[in-house]
């Protein structure tokens, strides 16, 4: 599956979190959504200065990100669809999508994620329907 094919999959599934998602479309989807995102950086930067596409610190001392506006809007737009695939995901190595959930805890819950969604998909069907791959 190429990244574009992946993200278009991943839009033609927007709110479906019931089935299942291969290791390559959802690492395919994951690498679509980045290099769109470095690419309207770069727009963000051109058409609205630099400022508008860098994180500074600001005086209190705390970094704040000001992405610029098509940063923001590709990121609102692919809210649901993330959620929707990264639960696919879940769904493929045969845990509940709610698990995502533990994303929330900083740091570890992001790298317990990124080790679930690289193991292996379960073999054959399993609770969340058929395997992706057969």
């Amino acid at each position: 599956m190429q990244p574009l094919n992946a993200l278009k999959a991943a839009f033609q599934n927007y709110v479906n979190f019931k089935d299942r998602t291969s290791r390559g479309g959802f690492w395919w989807y994951i690498l679509a959504y980045l290099i769109v995102a470095m690419i309207l950086n770069i727009g963000d930067s051109a058409l609205f200065g630099a400022a508008s596409a860098e994180v500074s610190a600001s005086e209190s001392g705390s970094i704040r990100d000001s992405s610029g506006p098509l940063v923001s809007l590709w990121a609102l737009v692919n809210f649901i669809p993330s959620i929707a695939i990264c639960a696919r995901r879940l769904h493929d190595t045969n845990r509940s999508g709610w698990l995502q959930l533990v994303g929330l805890i900083p740091l570890l819950g992001w790298i317990f994620l990124i080790y679930i969604c690289v193991q292996k998909g379960s073999s054959g069907e399993n609770r969340f329907g058929a395997d992706p791959l057969a």
